[in-house]
């Protein structure tokens, strides 16, 4: 194996960053400072969560919280999107404008296969969107039942859509924070199942036509951190990897309370029999006392769900979150816009020492992304391995894998000539995957922005294996095959030209490495 000895090792990076297959041309609007180039964000104005994610006919749909008046919130709507293969996304007209019933809030959207809703033609099912109406005036008289579940049916492919006559279908029972219904067929139990967030618990419905729902149960008050209201609920059933043992998951997210300040997401892992939800006892101690079980550590990934109806010959539970903050979201320095999505990722339930896990990782489509890939040298590292790149591009992923160190720490450190620096790394010392971005930028916007987040592990490793997504102003982790992710946003004065393995002189031996730059998609 070769040993690096001298300090310092360069390795200018020449990639062409067209290919014959790159036809997609950079739109001016998606030049501003700051803005992500392979990540979804709103051609302008204000977007917050994603809503009403469904995937039909070669069309994954994604539905987002809108609001086309301003760069901060204001009245909801949902825009919407669509794209055939997670990557390049094809902006459409607003989905859903607020109406006399108040505004637009999260939901989410459903194929009616079965036309159990009456609302289909010419034989085909229709999409259904399951959403919160949110009505202004009552908020604003101090009343607590100005929120209430509404639904829209659209008859072709999610272009043009009807609101049902009938709205609201479920009636406010008296909570303040009564919102983000997620809806899912549940084959066991021949009914539609839908979850929504009830300040702090969550609420189960069934119904047999998406119209006329029924309360089943109630549950969450005794489990998981309940430092902040509960939102945007998911619930379905996985097949645990390696076995055919089936477990339901409900992601719960959560404002504030997360574990490095502010909008996170945990998750509780049981078995759901089309009326109650029951944790998995091995589950149930580590969501107790408060304490939770987080699908992400970083600060920049909250209200996430999957999406509905991949076909089953895909079978993937795919996810998508917004990648922002309600600490900060409505004052980072972007202008035109405000806000992006994370990454499309894949989730998959596993059957770990410390009880049953969910991984998370990039969906494959993301490779298409990669223009070219370039080895790094395996070895063991004496101080620093440096990579020199294009600094007209930000764009990079960084596959890693290092034997676990005995000591110190291993950092992957992104710079530019400003002096300005974001740090990804793995600390022995503290068990810990970390993000520090106090010196990646601008932060005076808001005084908890600049910090350095963690992500403490609890499960056994003999290697230390990341892969990194870098974009102009993101930085996505996924370490040790997913079982630990981190997601945080940062504002660099200008891109980054450096990429360092820093072994902080403690002996560290990179086993493979790559480093791959990616192509635009706007």
């Amino acid at each position: 194996m070769k040993y690096l000895s001298i300090a310092i090792v360069t390795l200018v990076l020449t990639m062409n960053c067209t290919t014959k297959n790159e036809t997609l041309v950079l739109s001016e609007s998606y030049t501003e400072e700051f803005r992500p180039q392979y990540h979804f964000s709103p051609e302008e104005k204000w977007m917050n969560d994603p809503n009403g994610m469904v995937y039909y006919e070669g069309e994954y749909h994604l539905f987002y919280q809108y609001y086309p008046d301003s760069t901060v919130w204001g009245p909801m709507h949902w825009g919407h999107a669509i794209s055939t293969n997670l990557v390049e996304w094809e902006h459409l007209p607003i989905a859903l404008y607020p109406d006399s019933l108040g505004y637009i809030f999260s939901g989410s959207a459903v194929i009616d296969w079965n036309n159990t809703s009456g609302f289909g033609e010419d034989g085909k099912p229709p999409m259904v969107a399951i959403f919160t109406h949110h009505e202004p005036l009552g908020e604003q008289m101090d009343k607590i039942d100005f929120q209430y579940q509404s639904i829209a049916f659209s008859n072709d492919k999610g272009r043009t859509w009807t609101k049902y006559e009938g709205n609201p279908v479920i009636a406010n029972p008296g909570i303040r924070d009564f919102r983000d219904p997620k809806v899912i067929w549940d084959h066991d139990s021949e009914q539609w199942i839908l979850v929504l967030a009830a300040d702090d618990h969550v609420k189960f419905y069934g119904s047999q036509n998406l119209i006329d729902w029924t309360h089943l149960s109630d549950w969450g008050r005794e489990y998981g951190t309940h430092a902040g209201v509960w939102e945007c609920p998911d619930l379905f059933p996985m097949t645990v990897e390696n076995s055919d043992e089936i477990k339901w998951v409900l992601i719960q997210s959560i404002n504030p309370g997360g574990p490095n300040g502010g909008s996170a997401a945990q998750y509780f892992v049981g078995n759901f029999d089309g009326k109650n939800f029951v944790l998995d006892e091995e589950f149930r101690e580590h969501v107790t006392d408060e304490k939770a079980v987080w699908l992400d550590y970083g600060t920049d990934n909250y209200a996430g769900v999957t999406w509905s109806d991949i076909p089953a010959e895909d079978g993937r539970r795919i996810f998508i979150g917004w990648m922002s903050n309600w600490l900060y979201a409505q004052v980072v320095p972007t202008q035109k816009w405000r806000s992006a999505m994370t990454l499309p990722r894949v989730l998959t339930l596993h059957h770990e020492k410390e009880g049953y896990r969910l991984r998370t990782l990039p969906a494959d489509e993301l490779k298409s992304l990669e223009i070219e890939t370039s080895n790094i040298p395996p070895g063991d590292l004496s101080d620093t391995y440096t990579v020199q790149t294009d600094p007209a591009t930000n764009l990079y992923k960084l596959e890693l894998t290092f034997k676990k160190p005995e000591s110190g720490l291993i950092e992957i450190r992104f710079s530019n000539n400003a002096d300005e620096y974001l740090s990804v790394g793995y600390s022995l010392a503290g068990k810990q995957y970390f993000i520090d971005r106090t010196f990646a930028g601008q932060s005076d916007f808001k005084e908890e922005f600049a910090d350095y987040h963690t992500a403490h592990i609890a499960y056994d490793h003999e290697n230390v294996d990341m892969i990194l997504y870098l974009d102009h102003s993101s930085i996505e982790l996924f370490a040790d095959q997913g079982r630990t992710t981190m997601t945080d946003i940062f504002f660099p004065n200008e891109l980054f030209s450096k990429i360092q393995i820093i072994a902080d002189h403690n002996p560290v031996e990179l086993l493979s490495g790559t480093i791959s730059k990616l192509k635009k998609t706007w």
